[in-house]
C-alpha cells in the first residue's frame, strides 16, 4: 500500500508533517479523529496541484473550527495534499509543504456560530 506525506492541520495546532496511507479507508480514518465514527472525505481543490482532504459532514457533526477557507470555514483536522494531473494525491511537494504551513500557520480561534452561518 502506497504511502503520501502531508501536512497535518488540526484545531488550535500548528501544521504538521506526517504520512498517510494512500487509500480510502485510511484517509476516511484520518480525517475522522474526533468523530463519533469514521466519516467521508472530502476534496477541496487548492490548485492544480494541491488540496485538501477533509471531513465531508465535520460541520454537522459538530467538530470543532478550525480554519478559515475564502469564505467558508474548514472543522475537524483537514490534511493538505498533492494531486497528479488525473486528480490522483500524492505527496505534496517540499515547497508545498512549506508554502502552505506558512498560510495555516496560525491556530484561528472560530466561534460556533460563525460556523453556523456557513452551513
Amino acid at each position: 500500500m502506497k504511502e503520501i506525506t502531508v501536512l497535518k492541520v488540526a484545531p488550535m495546532c500548528v501544521p504538521e508533517v506526517v504520512t498517510l496511507k494512500n487509500d480510502l479507508r485510511s484517509l476516511q480514518e484520518a480525517v475522522s479523529i474526533d468523530a463519533p465514527s469514521v466519516g467521508l472525505i472530502e476534496i477541496v481543490n487548492l490548485d492544480s496541484k494541491t488540496c485538501i482532504v477533509c471531513n465531508e459532514e465535520a460541520k454537522l457533526l459538530g467538530l470543532q473550527p478550525n480554519r478559515r477557507l475564502g469564505w467558508d470555514i474548514l472543522c475537524g483536522v483537514f490534511y493538505v495534499v498533492g494531486q497528479d494531473s488525473k486528480g490522483n494525491l500524492t505527496s505534496l511537494s517540499p515547497k508545498g509543504v512549506e508554502r502552505f504551513k506558512k498560510i495555516f500557520a496560525t491556530p484561528e480561534v472560530i466561534d460556533p456560530e460563525e460556523v453556523e452561518a456557513t452551513l
